[in-house]
């Protein structure tokens, strides 16, 4: 993800000033990133943790593609609050699965009232994803939970060659199925989407998703 990340950046009017990785000589509290105006993360939730408040707190916004980083949440808000700068934390940055998220929060609500229909999520990705179900597939679940479908919701995952990535909701009733599903072609969508969201938080300040990127949400801007 970061040599795609580099490699589109200047079609999105960026310039990456480098990278801070488990080789790197340079951390978050170099002089090297004085002046640096966003940090966008596809890293690891102990990187999560321990990376980004330092750089928050030198007044670098934030781009966090990262999954599976949940338990310190509450700390990272507290130093983006601290710190005063933007942060967009998503499980997914392409806009499609922004789009099948709020089709699917759509969906749910109208089968909320049918308990005959039962709902499942399958998601499957390259053998190398650490984290299942996916942070894309959990999201999809508290989405259609948020909506008001109560009944249980079946998550699956498959691990397996290189799949960039693909989710699948379907309700399934006594003779008829419904499934809505999103496939990513290749890695690229998710920098082309991080780097929307790098351009679209400088000068904000707050917790942002791809939903306010896209303005799928009223924008919280200060």
């Amino acid at each position: 993800m970061g040599r795609l990340v580099a490699a589109l950046a200047p079609e999105y009017g960026c310039e990456v000033a480098g990278a801070i990785d488990s080789r790197s000589a340079d951390g978050p509290s170099s002089a090297r990133w004085k002046g640096v105006d966003v940090a966008i993360d596809f890293s690891s939730p102990a990187a999560v943790a321990s990376v980004l408040p330092a750089l928050a707190s030198r007044g670098i916004n934030l781009v966090v593609g990262t999954t599976g980083w949940q338990s310190h949440e509450r700390a990272l808000r507290e130093a983006v609050d601290r710190a005063q700068v933007g942060m967009v934390a998503a499980p997914n940055f392409s806009a499609g699965v922004v789009m099948l998220e709020a089709i699917v929060g759509t969906a749910a609500a109208l089968f909320a009232d049918r308990p005959e229909f039962g709902a499942w999520i399958h998601e499957a990705h390259h053998a190398a994803k650490k984290d299942a179900p996916s942070g894309t597939a959990l999201l999809l679940k508290r989405t259609m939970e948020g909506a008001g479908y109560a009944g249980p919701i079946d998550v699956s995952s498959t691990r397996a060659g290189h799949i960039p990535g693909s989710h699948t909701v379907g309700f399934d009733g006594p003779a008829e199925s419904i499934a809505i599903s999103h496939v990513a072609r290749d890695r690229g969508t998710f920098a082309r989407g991080a780097l929307l969201a790098a351009q679209w938080v400088r000068g904000k300040r707050g917790w942002f998703t791809m939903r306010d990127v896209l303005g799928l949400d009223d924008q919280r801007q200060t």
